[in-house]
């Protein structure tokens, strides 16, 4: 459990998607002591992919989900575990590293990220002038300060309907926004939103702006029936994009053109210790076999770091 004092892992895996829950099968196969931290089954692309045809050995078609749900089990299968947590900072350049999510800290002696690319490839209007001001990401940090308010959360993954259900004890109206018309998030989690008499569900709207001066005041938003503003006195923006996801970084491990991550050939970074696979590497092709590929290779150099080994103990098909 998260703390103060947490044990020390041998690696933490940032992303649970097919390129970390790999990495996880591997590492803990390799007998060394594994966490796996992710957002959620479906917010990762695989996770919200309805199809899958060409994934080796597995008989299409099968849902993005159902393919993460296998390779995770897999993964317990040999002592890794796995939390549904949202990586808020990672301070990678010490010794051990530290993972912190809303729930505490975690220790590591490696770290290998795969978290994707969905994040946001830019700001809404108004929205970065006024973080710290009205716009938060984080309901379990900051929902107190919304206590009897109204709030918008923007989104259509379970990390905002969750942010939503978690405000909901707090503000006093909350507007769920979704630029979709179906929103890919467990069915019973849906029902429970929708139940929730503090919340009132927007499907087919985007927010278009962030208006306010000093703090948030108003959302501007774009709907089939046009543009109208909203008074609202905060907002959660937890949109998606196509930039990978490493602002829990904070620039401590080197960036190329785009945001991404740059490895060598063993899914190593500059930063000792620290290795990346999946979307979030620069790369040319994204598929689910060639990110859960990186993240074993990513084990693979993670168990040489931690042991100091010459070659992999893992054994190769026994």
């Amino acid at each position: 459990m998260a703390g103060l004092n947490p044990d020390v892992y041998d690696v933490v895996v940032i992303g649970g998607g097919p390129a970390g829950a790999s990495a996880a099968l591997y590492a803990a196969r390799a007998g060394l002591k594994t966490l796996v931290l992710d957002k959620g089954l479906y917010e990762g692309a695989a996770g919200r992919a309805q199809r899958i045809e060409n994934f080796p050995g597995i008989p299409g078609p099968v849902s993005g989900a159902e393919l993460v749900r296998r390779i995770r089990d897999q993964a317990r299968s040999f002592g890794a575990e796995l939390r549904e947590e949202k990586v808020l900072r990672a301070e990678v350049l010490r010794n051990p590293k530290e993972v912190w999510t809303a729930a505490g800290m975690y220790l590591a002696k490696a770290v290998i990220v795969a978290s994707g690319a969905l994040g946001r490839n830019k700001f809404l209007p108004g929205e970065e002038r006024l973080i710290g001001r009205g716009v938060s990401y984080c309901a379990a940090c900051d929902a107190p300060f919304f206590r009897g308010q109204k709030v918008a959360v923007a989104g259509s993954t379970t990390e905002a309907v969750e942010e939503a259900l978690a405000l909901s004890s707090f503000a006093d109206h909350i507007i769920f926004l979704a630029s979709t018309t179906k929103v890919l998030v467990p069915p019973k989690l849906w029902e429970e939103l929708q139940a929730q008499p503090k919340v009132e569900v927007k499907l087919g709207v985007r927010i278009t702006e962030i208006l306010g001066q000093d703090r948030v005041e108003a959302i501007r938003v774009a709907g089939e029936n046009g543009e109208t503003i909203i008074p609202v006195d905060g907002v959660f923006p937890l949109l998606q994009g196509t930039a990978p996801v490493v602002d829990f970084l904070y620039g401590q491990v080197p960036l190329a053109e785009g945001g991404c991550l740059v490895v060598d050939g063993e899914m190593r970074t500059p930063v000792p210790g620290v290795f990346a696979a999946g979307d979030v590497r620069c790369k040319q092709f994204r598929q689910a076999v060639i990110a859960a590929a990186e993240g074993a290779q990513a084990a693979l150099s993670a168990e040489l770091y931690v042991r100091g080994r010459a070659r992999p103990r893992i054994d190769w098909g026994h």
